[in-house]
């Protein structure tokens, strides 16, 4: 079987419930995080590694923006001059990447308030995601090959009904109404992948730009500069959609 020479990582930032909305963060984001396999082997899984063996002694930290953004576990024990030089090294190994990122951000506020039965966020936006993904794929001529999308487990029953609507979309029930050639997998949130770990890292500052578009915020500037910009140089309804 010939393998895509991409390999994709998803997470996402905000949580799919329409019961309980957050006011402060009433979005659900979903990051698709892109990386051609040889640069990803390369570069960008050891430049991160690297990282955590000169800031923590060993590659066993995960990077999970929550924890840093909230000073919890390894991060505790960073003083805020240790914090400030981690996150400007990671922020330079992201802007260094060869990534490529689709965001699809969900108004759960809107969504609820125009669909008298709303769609479920995070598969509504995985759709989306994987539609434009395929468009990407093609474009780099990966049309016939199989290509890995890595999503974080999030539990059993959650894992099944996400694998279940993953196939449905790649099965022809998507824009074009043809199939789509993209592989599920699901990694443990131990497995400790960097790419993973990137996905999670550019959800919430993608975010923050449609939320809080006024507020500085270097992170997103970076990844605005990686989002796809589609077949028309336009990054607007390919590398992020906004959705309703």
């Amino acid at each position: 079987m010939a393998y895509s020479d991409y390999i994709v990582y998803v997470d996402e930032s905000g949580d799919h419930s329409l019961e309980v909305i957050n006011p402060e963060w009433p979005l659900f984001v979903l990051c698709f995080c892109i990386f051609p396999v040889d640069v990803y082997v390369a570069s960008v899984a050891p430049a991160i590694r690297r990282l955590k063996f000169e800031v923590f002694g060993h590659d066993l930290v995960i990077l999970h923006e929550h924890d840093i953004r909230k000073r919890r576990g390894a991060f505790s024990q960073l003083n805020q001059a240790a914090r400030e030089a981690f996150m400007h090294r990671l922020t330079d190994i992201i802007d260094e990447a060869d990534m490529t990122v689709i965001a699809v951000v969900i108004d759960k506020v809107q969504l609820k308030a125009r669909y008298q039965t709303p769609f479920h966020p995070y598969h509504l936006a995985m759709q989306f995601g994987l539609e434009r993904l395929d468009q990407f794929l093609r474009l780099q001529g990966q049309g016939n090959r199989d290509t890995y999308v890595v999503f974080e487990a999030r539990g059993l029953k959650e894992d099944r009904a996400l694998e279940l609507e993953f196939r449905r979309v790649c099965d022809g029930n998507n824009r074009n109404h043809q199939p789509l050639p993209l592989a599920f997998h699901v990694a443990d949130k131990k497995a400790n992948s960097e790419g993973l770990q990137l996905a999670d890292l550019t959800a919430r500052p993608l975010g923050l730009r449609i939320l809080r578009p006024d507020q500085p915020n270097r992170a997103s500037a970076i990844l605005e500069r990686k989002l796809f910009r589609g077949a028309r140089d336009c990054v607007i309804g390919n590398g992020l959609k906004v959705f309703p």
